[in-house]
């Protein structure tokens, strides 16, 4: 069983930032103003941040007066999880059954 990783969503939460940010929405959902507190981001970089997340799917938005809140899609993070779980079981399957290539 062959197993890829989206090597894209990995890129999108690599940064500490964004990374950072997926770990407090986890927690709870979030506004801008929240974020930025709880991050010490600036605010235009805070909303460059979260197109990102938004694009890659890893976060919702709902808008609440002129403030827009955050909500993380967990749905999203299960997926890559089962795709490294895929990837460790693999591994594993390989190291028991002592694949290896032969060299010319």
């Amino acid at each position: 069983m062959l197993t890829s990783v989206d090597t894209e969503l990995i890129r999108v939460l690599a940064d500490p930032l964004r990374l950072k940010i997926v770990t407090l929405l986890a927690q709870e959902t979030l506004c801008t103003t929240h974020l930025v507190e709880e991050t010490g981001a600036k605010q235009t970089n805070l909303s460059n941040h979260m197109k990102v997340l938004r694009e890659a799917g890893v976060v919702d938005t709902e808008p609440c007066g002129r403030f827009i809140y955050y909500r993380l899609r967990p749905e999203v993070l299960e997926a890559l999880a089962g795709q490294f779980a895929g990837l460790a079981q693999t591994a594993r399957a390989t190291a028991e059954a002592n694949l290896k290539r032969s060299c010319p």
